[in-house]
């Protein structure tokens, strides 16, 4: 018998195995090729970090909420600055 080479899944993967909720684990196993065990830890997992999700802290890649004054000012003064009739603009 062969060893197999270690495997490293992707955390996409291990979510979509551990969601799938409409086969039994046995199911699962055969059709991903894992262990029925791994399934299980994998949604233990999932669980555990799901409260995370809804009401945890704001991950590092999230942005503050933008103002919305300073966003309309800065759309105003470039419009006024690409406008060929203000005279400020570019002449095409």
């Amino acid at each position: 018998m062969t060893k197999r080479t270690r495997r490293n899944h992707t955390a996409a993967f291990k979510a979509k195995v551990a969601l799938k909720g409409d086969r039994t684990l046995a199911e699962l196993a055969q059709q991903f090729d894992v262990h029925a065990n791994q399934i299980s830890v994998w949604r233990a997992q999932l669980l555990e970090g799901a409260s995370g999700v809804f009401g945890g802290p704001p991950a590092e890649g999230m942005s503050s909420p933008l103002d919305l004054k300073d966003l309309h000012a800065k759309i105003g003064q470039l419009t006024l600055e690409n406008d060929p009739r203000s005279g400020r603009g570019q002449a095409f």
